[in-house]
Formats: C-alpha cells, sequence, structure tokens
C-alpha cells in the first residue's frame, strides 16, 4: 500500500478516536461511573474481536510464545483501558477539540521519544529540527484550542 492510503487510514482512525469519546461519554450519562462506560465498551469490542479472531482459525500461540514477548508487551490493555476511562471522564469536560488535540499532543511527544530511541519495536528514526518544530506547533496548537 502506498504511503498516501496508509494515512488515509491513520485519518480515518483518528475519525473513530474522536467519535468514540463522545459516544462513550454518551454511554456513561446512562450508567453510574465512566469504569462502567469503559467496561460495556471494552466487552462490546472484546466480544467483535473475539468473533473474528475465532473465526480466523489461527493458532494462538506459538510453543515459546510466553518466554519471546517481552513482559511491557502485555500492558496494551491496560493502556487502552486507560486510554478509554480518561476519554469517557475527559470529554463532557474538554469537548472534543480540545481533548483531541491534546490525545495527539501526549501521542507526538511520546513518539519522538519512542522513533528517536527505537524504544517499544519501532524503528529508530533521528530527532531532527524539522520534526521537533512539527511537534511544537502542535503544542502550540493545544494552548490555542484550549483557550
Amino acid at each position: 500500500m502506498s504511503m498516501y492510503l496508509l494515512v488515509v487510514f491513520a485519518i480515518f482512525v483518528g475519525c473513530g478516536l474522536a467519535a468514540q469519546a463522545g459516544i462513550n461519554s454518551q454511554l456513561r450519562s446512562g450508567l453510574s461511573t465512566p469504569i462502567q462506560a469503559a467496561f460495556i465498551s471494552f466487552l462490546i469490542g472484546t466480544i467483535i474481536l473475539g468473533i473474528i479472531a475465532f473465526s480466523q482459525k489461527q493458532p494462538w500461540f506459538s510453543k515459546h510464545a510466553m518466554t519471546e514477548i517481552p513482559w511491557w508487551a502485555w500492558l496494551g490493555g491496560f493502556l487502552g483501558a486507560f486510554n478509554i476511562a480518561m476519554s469517557i471522564f475527559l470529554a463532557p469536560k474538554l469537548g472534543a477539540l480540545t481533548l483531541a488535540v491534546a490525545i495527539v499532543c501526549g501521542q507526538v511527544i511520546a513518539s519522538l521519544m519512542f522513533d528517536h530511541h527505537g524504544w517499544l519495536g519501532y524503528p529508530t528514526i533521528t530527532l531532527t529540527p524539522q520534526r521537533l518544530f512539527g511537534a511544537l506547533c502542535i503544542v502550540v496548537g493545544v494552548i490555542f484550542v484550549s483557550k
């Protein structure tokens, strides 16, 4: 696939994330807490992913998977739960745009470090002045949007 098509897919993912926070916030309005809404959201997602995963009929683990996978690779579910719960909590307080830009800002700041050091399995991509400038523009964008 071309890089442009992949970027378009990533933009659709971003649109989905912006919608997901609002949808889950509405779910929360009928429940008692953001945690309950996050649980329901994850439960539905787990059921859908389970149906897809089981229909693929692929083996789940290789013989050495538990020893080959780094310990921190199992933290994705924790981070997903944290991200969803916090988005549900923050969406009605910040609004869609401020929430989205602040989340993207956090992603950009972390991503600069992940790329520069090649952490978490990412390829090593040196921090350049252009990349740093782009990240600073997003930080400034958060300031403008949140005022």
